[in-house]
């Protein structure tokens, strides 16, 4: 869903894990290798990463609707604020007066390897949690359900998912948006060209210069672009929503601890109120840097993720 939630990405999607061994090798060699990925998941601790270097490696997205760049460093939006209170929160847990955060941008390739390999402790932009990333990652208590739309030209005529017949559509390298759309029932049958945005914000520019006839993404991504572009009244969301997608911060595999303390700071956002008025600073206010208002109401659906918080991945909310 609209994410996320803004630039990022290149070339694939996502971390292939390669096995060990032939194919014919014998079964106790499999096992020997999946205990020890297991082993080295179970070995991971973040909190003392954190607390021994006094610094906190953040995933960030430089162009996506729940956080994005204003250059030179400068990372803000919802997620990115969010972070940044969940990190004032580690300091608490772990007892120490302060924490440096270091702004890692990612993509939506790299935004798995990165955290595998460590280069970031945690990401909080627009990623979704769905059961295949569940093998790689873990995620905290979902903090936003996205909405996956099509944004087109106000002028193109097209106003339904019938309409992009013979068109052309662009979305994000390492996103699934697209598959949504085929998926999509209103879509059955319908034969398309797609191209790929190497980021969001690359994508967005595909569709302002007419490379491309529509922009399938999250709802919140496409909002953000659409009120940084020049003519923000030229772009419309067509009537269909394709998908509804968990959006959460992603967390390395099997820190049960980190996540917990994760979890905590983000309820206790929740409870006291002070999500619900992030929300509003960045959905229904004016924002940097053009000061232009998303006017994105807080959705039902992130309105009951909240009262009841949970990790549930994205095929949780198809049933």
């Amino acid at each position: 869903m609209r994410k996320s939630l803004i630039a990022a990405a290149c070339a694939a999607a996502a971390l292939t894990l390669v096995a060990c061994g032939q194919k014919d090798a014998p079964s106790n060699a499999a096992s020997g290798a999946a205990s020890g990925a297991a082993a080295s998941a179970a070995a991971v601790d973040t909190l003392n990463k954190i607390k021994s270097s006094g610094v906190v490696n953040l995933g960030v997205r430089e162009s996506s609707g729940l956080g994005y760049t204003l250059g030179n460093g400068k990372y803000v939006g919802f997620h990115t604020e969010m972070a940044e209170r969940i990190v004032d929160d580690l300091k608490k847990d772990l007892g120490v007066s302060d924490l440096k955060i270091n702004y890692q941008p990612i993509t939506s390739q790299n935004r798995i390897p990165l955290l595998q390999n460590g280069t970031i402790d945690f990401e909080c932009g627009s990623t979704t949690n769905n059961l295949a990333r569940q093998k790689d990652v873990d995620f905290a208590v979902t903090t936003y359900v996205e909405e996956v739309r099509v944004a087109v030209n106000a002028k193109s005529g097209l106003k339904s998912i019938a309409d992009l017949k013979g068109k052309t559509i662009v979305t994000t390298t390492g996103t699934t948006s697209v598959q949504t759309l085929r998926k999509h029932s209103r879509a059955d049958g319908l034969d398309f060209k797609e191209v790929m945005g190497k980021d969001h914000a690359d994508s967005f520019l595909i569709l302002e210069s007419g490379r491309a006839d529509a922009f399938v993404m999250d709802g919140s991504i496409l909002a953000a672009n659409i009120a940084k572009s020049k003519n923000p009244k030229d772009f419309v969301f067509l009537d269909e929503v394709l998908n509804v997608e968990p959006i959460a911060c992603m967390l390395p595999k099997g820190d049960t601890k980190f996540k917990e303390a994760v979890d905590n700071s983000i309820k206790r956002q929740i409870s006291d109120g002070s999500l619900a008025k992030l929300y509003d600073k960045w959905f229904m206010q004016p924002i940097p840097p053009a000061n232009v208002t998303l006017n994105l109401p807080l959705p039902e659906s992130t309105k009951q993720a909240w009262a009841n918080p949970n990790d549930k991945p994205m095929e949780d909310y198809a049933k």
